[in-house]
């Protein structure tokens, strides 16, 4: 009798970051692709812009031109995608938010935040 082999461990996927920048980026071309209000409540998001001071323009540029800073992590459904994505805004401090894309085909933002401490 043959003993099986062990079987092989998987390596957990990730994406790639640049790939999912990409995504991002192509994703918030479009807003109709990113929901960070609600129509009858006030979204996490919605109450930390409001409180930080950061509008939904700065935001916008954030996942339209910015970067992933830190890891890559996966949501709680499959198909989802937790980052960072960070900019260094034109005469202001850095602005990040963070982001679920879901199954390539749409952003939810989580929240906004300053990155550096005042």
């Amino acid at each position: 009798m043959q003993e099986d082999a062990p079987p092989a461990k998987l390596a957990k996927f990730r994406p790639r970051v640049a790939d999912l920048e990409k995504t991002i980026r192509r994703l918030a071309a479009d807003s109709e692709n990113v929901r960070w209000r609600a129509r009858h409540y006030e979204t996490h998001a919605e109450s930390r812009m409001e409180w930080r001071d950061i509008t939904d323009q700065m935001m916008f540029e954030v996942l339209q031109t910015g970067s992933i800073k830190g890891s890559i992590e996966p949501g709680r459904n499959p198909g989802e995608w937790k980052v960072k994505m960070c900019k260094q805004m034109k005469g202001r401090r850095e602005v990040g938010v963070v982001t679920l894309v879901i199954n390539q085909a749409r952003l939810f933002v989580k929240t906004v935040e300053w990155e550096d401490i005042r």
